[in-house]
């Protein structure tokens, strides 16, 4: 597969005519040739969206609105092939490819929706005959960057709200997902967007460092929303922040699933293996947590270990059914060998699953984890979850919240009462009683707290993100003056 910028509508090579490989990490094939953009690519994707921003901001809503309706429909009718690709590039199952295109859909739809609620209100005034009120207004160009493990729905929420907003976004994609992103790109030109609203960039990894500099220091760039790790999250805001622009981040996750001793064990197991191994863990809410009062825990662990070794595992490529596709690097099975061996080495037990092999790694649960062991709070970031057996309440809300990160977060039992109020104490950007940790809907606020990020994609919470607000008065034109 081949991948190009896409600048003015246009696809193009990058200026220097390089490219760089998505290589396979399970059989090292060659998967996707991409454009390798370089500073110079990046200057000309961040003009070109200026220029276009010009007229954009004065687009009326309803088209604004008709042209994020007609892609959500394009994108809903490339599903196949965004399946086909993301097989092969990021080895997600047919389940979470599928899943993935049928939210961008509706989070595209919810963005045109948005298009008529970007209000301002007017302001009561002490000063005679004045009008005051407040007005939202486009910022100007978006720098959006995201990765590439839910590569459609990350793209879709980094284009459409700016763009729904009257903005134009500079679009930096993953490079392990080139032709994934290409592919919900080509759907906004297919659309009918005009050139410059949105603009591809793709760079080789070992260039990727100046072509985000440069971009984050184009004056035209206003804010920037990086969703990712929290290692690469804390250098995008410093870099911004001496630029003095605004972020919003979605980072890194550990998120919990609290089981109390009323749980609906059956439910609360299909949860577990849900959030935990669906596309191999490598979502940012993913279930990495399974925090379980002693009174239920042995049979807990039980079915979910039994569960667990049901799912199967293989190459989405060849076996669209399959649950337990390769993680997307071949460093991820070293990485993850040495938490294990770390948990093991230290009193923890594998109640299924064991060492990956390079990228592949069955489903695994690592049982009687503890505070000291570094499989605790580190992201995993894989197939692999571990289970912390608690004492109560108020140990397991203590272990629930004994973390750097504060995405998303379940709670399960049969006294909803007692659930919400253990979910009101909980520390994170969303809590799901009786529900997966792994939820998205594009009307529901979504973002995280501590080390988890700041800022909230979906819903009317992104109108702030992506609008300034303005203080306007009208006043009489003949006034008088203490000075």
């Amino acid at each position: 597969m081949e991948s190009q910028l896409i600048i003015d509508n246009q696809s193009v090579a990058a200026k220097s005519g390089e490219t760089f490989n998505r290589i396979h990490p399970d059989s090292g094939e060659v998967i996707t040739s991409a454009a390798a953009g370089g500073v110079e690519d990046a200057v000309a994707a961040a003009d070109s969206a200026h220029t276009a921003f010009q007229s954009w901001r004065n687009t009326a809503p309803s088209e604004r609105r008709r042209l994020l309706l007609k892609t959500a429909d394009i994108l809903e009718s490339k599903t196949p092939q965004f399946i086909e690709v993301m097989a092969a590039e990021v080895g997600a199952a047919a389940l979470w490819a599928g899943f993935n295109v049928h939210l961008a859909a509706n989070l595209f739809r919810e963005a045109a929706s948005m298009v008529t609620q970007i209000q301002g209100e007017t302001i009561p005034t002490d000063k005679p005959g004045a009008l005051s009120m407040t007005v939202r207004q486009p910022v100007g160009v978006i720098l959006s960057i995201v990765p590439w493990n839910g590569p459609v729905v990350l793209a879709a929420r980094a284009i459409a709200y700016p763009i729904a907003c009257g903005n134009t976004v500079v679009f930096r994609a993953s490079e392990a997902s080139p032709k994934t992103h290409l592919l919900v790109a080509d759907a906004l030109v297919e659309a009918g967007f005009p050139p410059g609203v949105l603009n591809v960039v793709t760079n080789a990894p070992k260039d990727a460092p100046e072509v985000i500099d440069a971009l984050i220091a184009h004056k035209a760039v206003r804010r920037i929303n990086f969703t990712g790790s929290t290692r690469v999250g804390r250098i995008i805001a410093q870099k911004a922040a001496t630029h003095l622009k605004r972020c919003l981040l979605e980072l890194g996750g550990k998120s919990p699933q609290v089981v109390l001793d009323d749980a609906d064990i059956d439910e609360a197991v299909k949860a577990a293996v849900f959030g935990s191994f669906l596309y191999q863990g490598q979502i940012c809410m993913s279930t990495e947590r399974l925090v379980v009062d002693e009174a239920v825990a042995d049979e807990f662990v039980a079915k979910f270990a039994a569960r667990a070794q049901e799912l199967v595992m293989g190459d989405p490529r060849v076996n669209p059914a399959c649950v337990i596709g390769p993680m997307v690097a071949s460093d991820s099975g070293p990485r993850l060998n040495a938490l294990i061996d770390d948990a093991l080495a230290k009193g923890a037990t594998l109640a299924c699953g064991g060492k990956a092999v390079g990228a592949v790694m069955p489903a695994t649960i690592v049982d009687h984890v503890k505070a000291d062991m570094k499989i605790y709070d580190e992201e995993t970031f894989g197939p692999v979850t571990t289970v912390v057996r608690v004492k109560g309440v108020e140990q397991a809300l203590q272990v629930a919240n004994d973390s750097a990160y504060g995405l998303s977060s379940a709670v399960f039992g049969r006294d909803v009462t007692r659930a919400l109020g253990v979910a009101m104490r909980m520390e994170y950007g969303s809590v799901h009683i009786n529900g997966s940790t792994v939820q998205n809907e594009a009307q529901a606020p979504y973002g995280g707290t501590k080390n988890s990020g700041y800022g909230k994609f979906d819903g009317r919470a992104v109108i702030d993100e992506f609008t300034e607000l303005k203080w306007i008065t009208v006043e009489p034109s003949v006034q008088t003056y203490p000075v």
